[in-house]
């Protein structure tokens, strides 16, 4: 089954949050995304600020996560835990992406 959008909104925020700044490529591999859908995904959360690009040398690009993402991923964990988003016919990404959530939010709390 496909993930949903906001499956992988929140698999590549976690990506970030997690992981610290990355190259496009290494997002790819932890979020599970294709190149070119992950490159629109994060031009929106640039403009939404909740990713910043990052110039390191003359060709080095990175994404990082901003302070505003962390908290929507805080957010999410709550929201998670109020109401059950992900149902029990879901599939295991959908799975993995509540409870890497709830990880994440645990540690940075």
């Amino acid at each position: 089954m496909r993930r949903s959008k906001l499956e992988m909104y929140v698999d590549t925020l976690e990506a970030l949050a997690i992981y610290g700044p990355m190259k496009l490529t290494q997002i790819t591999y932890k979020a599970k995304l294709n190149g070119s859908f992950l490159k629109q995904i994060l031009k929106g959360m640039i403009e939404k600020g909740l990713v910043e690009e990052r110039k390191l040398k003359k060709n080095t690009v990175v994404y990082a996560a901003t302070p505003k993402a962390r908290t929507i991923l805080s957010q999410f964990k709550e929201l998670t835990q109020l109401i059950p988003i992900v149902d029990e016919s879901a599939t295991e990404i959908g799975e993995s992406t509540t409870e890497r959530t709830a990880i994440f939010c645990q540690e940075n709390h």
